[in-house]
């Protein structure tokens, strides 16, 4: 079982990402959960903005900030 955790720092916000993985002895994969927050930088207090079960998930949302850079964070803004 491995959690990782990924950090978006914003101006006004962060954008924080988790993703859970359980796999068994041979590899093969049991559970995935990928978690994806919206962080204040005044208080830490984050909300929850999307959870996905698609493997992958977090690499997509990850790719999709270093392409479009502040207008994927405006649009979790949004969301």
């Amino acid at each position: 079982m491995a959690i990782t955790t990924t950090t978006f720092r914003g101006l006004a916000f962060n954008i924080l990402v988790e993703e859970f993985n359980d796999r068994d002895a041979v590899g093969h994969l049991n559970g995935y959960l990928a978690s994806i927050y919206r962080q204040d930088t005044e208080t830490s207090a984050c909300h929850l903005i999307r959870r996905s079960r698609l493997p992958g998930a977090a690499e997509i949302m990850r790719q999709e900030i270093q392409h479009d850079g502040i207008r994927a964070f405006r649009r979790l803004a949004l969301a």
